[in-house]
């Protein structure tokens, strides 16, 4: 059993173990892809199934049926998370601010969208890399920095070191630590804590500005 399928109510079809039974890789990369950067991917478990996708790799679930190569997969992760990014911002570039005026919907929600706009005003360039931690948030950051018309050639280097660092880091994570026997055996105890761990980055940000506002206020 993995974290997400102990969840009460949450659909079968968002369980990793399920995705992975059912998808494999492919089905994984397109997931990464489609959570990075499509507005409709947002309540994809990115965090959790690249960490499974790891512990997968290192041999963890042998009764899934499904072994994984890991160099193909933090390859292929690290790629769809680039791309994913890609294309969010050429969405929000070429669609503009009418993409964000449209009604609520099942899918989009304007919160949504104010979150990411607030998160990417109050950490700039950075925020292309830190939101790659925050579900949902992650998914609307590259449209917004399209939308606004952030320089190109400054948010590819922002979105491949946001996804060298998540897609790359947590699936290996993953791998590391499922071999560990403790992990292994505690796995639903391991998905709390990558989740806690994805976050730490944005509670560094947020006492470095706390620090920076009192030092400001101090000055005043």
């Amino acid at each position: 059993m993995t974290l997400l399928a102990a969840i009460p109510g949450l659909p079968e079809q968002l369980d990793p173990k399920w995705l992975i039974q059912n998808g494999g890789p492919w089905l994984l990369f397109a997931i990464i892809f489609a959570e990075s950067g499509l507005l409709i991917g947002f309540f994809l478990p990115g965090d959790s199934l690249l960490f499974t996708a790891g512990a997968v790799a290192a041999g963890v679930f042998t009764d899934w049926g499904v072994e994984f190569n890991i160099y193909m997969i933090v390859i292929g992760c690290f790629i769809a998370a680039v791309t994913g990014d890609q294309v969010g911002y050429l969405i929000g570039n070429k669609a503009g601010p009418k993409l964000f005026n449209r009604p609520d919907s099942r899918l989009f929600k304007q919160e949504y969208v104010n979150k990411g706009t607030e998160f990417f005003q109050k950490y700039g360039g950075r925020a292309i890399v830190l939101a790659r931690f925050v579900p949902i948030v992650r998914t609307f950051v590259p449209t917004i920095a399209g939308v606004s018309n952030m320089q190109y050639v400054d948010f590819l280097k922002y979105n491949v070191v946001g996804g060298l660092l998540w897609a790359v880091g947590v699936t290996m994570l993953g791998y590391f630590f499922g071999q560990i026997s403790f992990v292994n055996e505690n796995i639903e105890i391991a998905l709390i804590l990558i989740v806690f761990i994805s976050i730490l980055p944005i509670l560094f940000e947020f006492q470095k500005a706390r620090k920076e506002k009192r030092a400001e206020a101090a000055e005043a």
